[in-house]
């Protein structure tokens, strides 16, 4: 069986990675993947199934993670009480973003693939499913701790979607920009700030009426 020759796995998704990063997936060519993995295009289709197969079995153990890890930093949160979620919240995010921050670039390339070519794969909803995460957690937060802006109408699960969205592609951009790992964590402390300044206006409205 052709899974038995040593080696090939490991060289096929060598070059997937080469290829996919600098053609995004839908430009990709599989047959350039086997000639430069010296093996033949059957044999990636016999592994992985098809080309998307291939892009999965690169990038879908670091998004699975990264969602788990994410889940977990939420829910051992909103285990607190009440007072100690309004209490602790904000050093729960930064230190919640540094443990992401420490993952991604641990994954780096793959975080390149999830985030920049993975577009024709369903991983192209990828930062869109974090998204969706973070907004249904801190609607809850705030729910919890009685928010005026919530219990009001000013601010919707919609608003929350905008806000984050742009906080979490701001995030990402030190991948993006294939920032070197110091030179993200200044630019990441910075957008913490940035963060926590902006929801504290939603969330303590009556400190900026």
């Amino acid at each position: 069986m052709a899974k038995q020759i040593e080696g090939v796995y490991e060289r096929v998704l060598e070059c997937a990675k080469k290829e996919f990063l600098t053609k995004g997936f839908l430009e990709a060519s599989l047959r350039d993947i086997a000639k430069e993995a010296g093996t033949s295009t059957g044999s990636i289709y016999t592994r992985f199934g098809d080309k998307e197969g291939l892009f999965r079995a690169l990038v879908e153990p670091v998004a699975q993670e990264m969602k788990q890890i994410f889940l977990q930093i939420q829910e051992k949160f909103h285990q607190l009480e009440k007072e100690e979620q309004e209490e602790y919240m904000p050093q729960y995010s930064s230190d919640g973003m540094d443990i992401i921050l420490d993952f991604m670039y641990e994954h780096f390339d793959e975080f390149r693939l999830l985030l920049d070519h993975a577009y024709g794969t369903k991983f192209q909803y990828f930062v869109e499913e974090l998204v969706n995460i973070e907004v249904e957690y801190t609607y809850k937060y705030m729910e919890a701790i009685g928010c005026e802006t919530v219990k009001s109408g000013a601010v919707t699960e919609e608003f929350l979607h905008i806000a984050t969205s742009g906080y979490f592609n701001a995030m990402f951009e030190v991948v993006r920009h294939q920032m070197k790992k110091v030179d993200a964590i200044y630019y990441i402390n910075m957008l913490k700030k940035y963060h926590m300044a902006g929801f504290d206006t939603i969330f303590y409205p009556e400190n900026y009426s």
